[in-house]
């Protein structure tokens, strides 16, 4: 199974997720991506990948400019410091301006990457210093989703990309307790933003990995200024689509992880965790524009193949020939309840010509003296086999999809080289009920 792994130890961000996946690509295909994202029909948006490093480590960092331009946005730390004019924009984690206000007022009291991100409706858009750089044009989900839908690519990407998009502007309108078609983003942002988010999908189309996982995610700490004021890291859109997700804050005054960088790490990743067992194939870096002393501000993804799965069992085995079988059915659902993984009987010829059971239960290790327990307590018994074996298992996930009928589960078993997918038994049952058709052909339709 190939998986990919995102360390996302210095937080998530568009640009550099969409740098790290870039390096996981051979040389000729990733010129073969940059052709097709400029050939997007955004207008005036190039993108272009730089070799850079960061604490002596070599990376990409992702340029999108628009007009001539490259959107950043100012370091409002860098600006309590150095109280100038100069434009010196500076920030952690790239160009994620579908979450930049940009008011960039030089009284900021806290440290952060700048990064001012609330989507908005009707707010003026200014610089203090004037910096004016023509964000004034606002643009409905709408709009966006018909520039995407227009996008020369396959529809699986755009379809990734609407729903990025999407989880952004529900995180937003949860923010400030209004609906998605409420929601305008910056006309220069979205554009950004749509670079973003599409390399990336673009880039996962292009790996083609089974599985996506990633660690916690690390969000920094401190304050950063929207446009609604100076608020808390992560900022409300970002903490609502955290929701559900393993993060934490740290020492590090910064937002480290932006309302794009975690809406793509909830769209994509399955499991959030340690590292996975993997044979690693190739690893990449994303770095941000920011230099943070004494951390290395990159993104690293690794991409591999899983090792096939693979567990230490323990397996009970005794033969009984006095038990009825309804005692060996309540004593199959106790050893059940003791922690067994498996439960089932033979028929056998015991001593005396007499029909018996052939009793086998499987479990693992932390569970064995309770099983053990169970089995003496249970059964009729006075001798049980123990042995220990290793046993190859495929890996195993639920998955629930929409149908005609409804939601229904779906059972993926991969690894060693195979896929399967069973419908639930249970959700066909119940559909073939409701509908008055046979399981069978419940299950042709859904299938079909």
């Amino acid at each position: 199974m190939k998986i990919i792994y995102i360390d996302c130890g210095m937080g998530c961000a568009g640009d550099m997720l969409g740098a790290a996946l870039y390096e996981l690509l051979p040389e000729e295909r990733q010129r073969e991506v940059l052709e097709k994202m400029n050939a997007l029909g955004l207008g005036d948006v190039s993108i272009s990948a730089e070799k850079v490093q960061r604490a002596g480590i070599a990376g990409t960092q992702m340029h999108v400019v628009i007009a001539g331009e490259e959107e950043e946005s100012v370091d409002v730390h860098e600006h309590d410091h150095h109280h100038n004019h100069e434009h010196g924009h500076h920030h952690g984690h790239g160009h994620e301006h579908d979450d930049h206000e940009h008011h960039h007022h030089h009284e900021h009291e806290h440290d952060d990457h700048g990064h001012d991100h609330e989507y908005h409706h009707d707010h003026d858009h200014h610089h203090d210093h004037e910096h004016h750089h023509h964000h004034h044009h606002h643009t409905a989900l709408a709009d966006i989703e018909k520039t995407i839908s227009a996008m020369p690519l396959e529809d699986s990407v755009k379809e990734d990309v609407l729903a990025v998009y999407r989880l952004l502007a529900e995180a937003e309108a949860h923010a400030h307790g209004t609906d998605t078609g409420s929601v305008h983003f910056h006309e220069v942002g979205t554009k950004d933003a749509i670079a973003d988010i599409t390399f990336v999908c673009l880039l996962l189309r292009e790996l083609r990995p089974e599985r996506i996982t990633a660690s916690p995610v690390h969000v920094g700490s401190g304050k950063v200024r929207c446009a609604h004021g100076i608020l808390p890291v992560p900022a409300p859109a970002t903490a609502h689509l955290l929701t559900g997700i393993p993060s934490y804050g740290g020492e590090l005054k910064a937002e480290l992880c932006t309302p794009t960088g975690a809406a793509l790490l909830k769209h994509f990743v399955t499991e959030f965790g340690p590292m996975p067992v993997l044979r690693v194939e190739k690893t990449g870096y994303g770095c941000g524009k920011k230099e943070f002393e004494g951390y290395a501000n990159l993104l690293r993804v690794m991409i591999g193949e899983a090792e096939d799965k693979k567990d230490m069992v323990i397996e009970f085995v005794t033969n009984v020939d006095d038990m009825t079988p309804e005692d060996a059915g309540f004593a199959s659902e106790q050893l059940f309840a003791a922690g067994a993984i498996e439960v089932y009987t033979q028929t056998v010829y015991m001593k005396k010509n007499r029909p018996g059971l052939l009793l086998s239960v499987m479990c693992r290790e932390e569970n064995r003296d309770a099983v053990l327990h169970a089995l003496f307590r249970h059964t009729t018994t006075i001798g049980v086999r123990e042995y220990r074996s290793v046993r190859h298992v495929l890996e195993r996930s639920i998955e629930t999809r929409e149908t005609p009928y409804g939601e229904v589960r779906v059972k993926k078993s991969t690894g060693f080289g195979v896929t399967r997918e069973k419908i639930e038994h249970d959700d066909l049952a119940r559909i073939a009920k409701e509908q008055g058709m046979s399981i069978a052909d419940i299950r042709a339709k859904i299938q079909a």
